[in-house]
């Protein structure tokens, strides 16, 4: 083969490549309005389960399940769009000259855009792991104080 024959590949191959880039869509959850106890709604992006609450730790301590489960169900929502958009990704790839390299990108840019969503689903098993430590020495709380009164 002849050198300018095979600069002029590397050329092509390194401009198919650069069009091969993928960028998975970022999906935010929209503002939700939230009613207050008193009736009066607020707009804001961040849930009352996250916010300082006025009412007891007991209350907010008894919301927290239900609140790891809603941020679970967000998180597999937006790990369902990242799959949706390589899914697509890949289609595009297999109509390109350099496939594997594409099929590469785009898995890059899964774990990418996918290693956020596991922190943060690391962060809430931590907080429920702590819950579920709370939960438990608050029954053996309980239980040593009922043991104590019988004599």
């Amino acid at each position: 083969m002849t050198r300018g024959f095979i600069s002029a590949s590397c050329g092509l191959a390194l401009g198919l490549l650069a069009g091969c880039s993928f960028q998975a869509p970022i999906v935010q959850e929209p503002s939700v309005p939230w009613v207050a106890p008193s009736g009066s709604a607020t707009t804001t992006s961040t849930p009352p389960e996250t916010r300082p609450s006025s009412q007891g730790p007991a209350s907010q301590q008894d919301d927290l399940p239900e609140a790891i489960t809603r941020q679970r169900q967000t998180l597999a929502a937006h790990r369902s769009a990242i799959a949706q958009a390589e899914a697509a990704q890949q289609a595009v790839c297999w109509q390109k000259f350099a496939v594997n390299a594409c099929l590469s990108e785009a898995r890059r840019t899964r774990r990418q855009a996918l290693e956020p969503l596991r922190q943060q689903e690391l962060a809430l098993n931590a907080q429920e792991r702590l819950w579920r430590t709370e939960q438990r020495e608050r029954r053996l709380q309980g239980k040593q104080t009922v043991g104590r009164d019988i004599p």
